[in-house]
């Protein structure tokens, strides 16, 4: 079996996620849908994985039409799957919930905070477990880019929250995540992301360097569970 990961954008993913899956020799397929890629058949796949993108779900783009589906497809087989902030958004939507603007953006790196459920939970449970130390945090710092969020779908478990987005994580089924913060990136994306506006470069780039290995610790803890689902 192979992971299916669809790019909404150029630009954002997969990161370490293929760093992960390559070291693993986890086989896998990347479509980039707005280069006009089309979504091939799920045959074959047994994990979808869709990342972020500046669009919202509630635009008329029809590949996020087709990803909607695409969740429905997996959920229905239960297939694993991993949504990261506009994938996220479109896993919401796909199970029934609403997706909206939220107060304010939410940019840089700021607390998300688990819920009960979410320091049960497996996969989320790996992800708080500090990679150094290996002791478990409520509440630590991940890598947010967003204005959207979403409620929670009926039948779904919230996972984790944040002060300005309380719904940041969660999960649907056994095995399909929701995270509206991106856990795949490294620091040449974040980089290459804010490189156009100095200031936040600036003022993202010392907190990235003093907090970035911790995070990809987090990381592949976090796919080291999840891939074994």
């Amino acid at each position: 079996m192979a992971v299916l990961i669809c790019k909404n954008i150029e630009t954002e993913g997969p990161g370490t996620i293929e760093d992960y899956l390559k070291i693993e020799k986890i086989p896998y397929h990347i479509v980039e849908l707005s280069s006009g890629e089309r979504i091939p058949s799920d045959d074959g796949f047994d994990t979808l994985i869709m990342m972020g993108g500046p669009m919202s779900v509630n635009d008329n783009i029809p590949y996020i039409r087709e990803e909607e589906k695409l969740v429905g497809d997996f959920a229905a087989s239960n297939k694993k799957i991993l949504g990261i902030c506009l994938g996220a958004q479109i896993m919401a939507k796909a199970l029934g919930a609403t997706v909206f603007a939220g107060r304010e953006k939410e940019i840089g790196w700021l607390d998300i905070e688990l819920t009960h459920e979410g320091l049960k939970d497996k996969c989320t449970q790996a992800l708080s477990r500090h990679p150094v130390v290996q002791d478990t945090w409520k509440k630590f710092k991940v890598f947010h880019w967003h204005g959207e969020t979403f409620d929670i779908p009926e039948g779904a478990v919230r996972l984790a929250g944040s002060a300005l987005y309380p719904n940041q994580a969660f999960r649907f089924g056994v095995n399909a995540y929701a995270f509206q913060f991106h856990i795949e990136v490294d620091k040449n994306i974040i980089y290459d992301w804010f490189k156009n506006t100095p200031e936040t470069l600036n003022r993202l780039k010392e907190e990235t360097e003093r907090l970035y290995d911790v995070y990809h610790g987090r990381a592949e803890k976090f796919y080291e569970v999840f891939f074994k689902l």
